[in-house]
């Protein structure tokens, strides 16, 4: 994969990320969307796959090393992701307050971006479909195509 691809990857990633950020702040159709556990731990995945791809432009001896990180980065989203995606698909098994709220909530990163990385949300609230489909829904189909490209031109022969 070449710079630019890299670069495209990183800033996709950040997009969505933003796009995350902004449902939380502005909300949709009048409901605002507090991140979850699982929803905090999908931004951490697609951060990973962002930073990734940018050190990947700058220090290309590591491409290779790189790429696999985003790769992984993907991997673990999309776990997660479908985890949440199944979560709301059987709502009993939620017990309402997850312990693992209190363990990320406890970081030190939490504590000076809230806004980005804490934890307020249930995982299986519903919330207002976009397009059709619940966030967690959308980010599962954006790992999945993220981990397939990744996968794919990491072992696609370099020109």
């Amino acid at each position: 994969m070449n710079s630019a691809r890299y670069l495209y990857t990183s800033l996709f990633s950040l997009g969505l990320v933003i796009f995350a950020v902004i449902l939380q702040q502005v909300g949709y159709q009048g409901v605002s969307f507090l991140p979850c556990p699982l929803c905090i731990l999908q931004r951490v995945a697609y951060l990973g796959i962002a930073i990734s791809c940018f050190l990947a432009v700058g220090i290309t001896p590591l491409r290779k090393l790189f790429h696999g990180l985003a790769v992984l980065s993907a991997a673990y989203g999309a776990s997660v992701a479908a985890r949440q995606v199944w979560l709301l698909s059987h709502p009993e098994s939620s017990c309402g307050i997850d312990p693992l709220e209190t363990w990320i909530n406890q970081f030190q990163l939490v504590q000076g971006l809230p806004w980005l990385f804490k934890a307020d949300g249930l995982c299986s609230a519903k919330l207002p479909a976009i397009l059709g489909l619940q966030v967690p829904e959308w980010s599962l189909f954006w790992f999945a195509v993220l981990f397939l490209y990744l996968t794919i031109t990491f072992f696609k022969k370099q020109k």
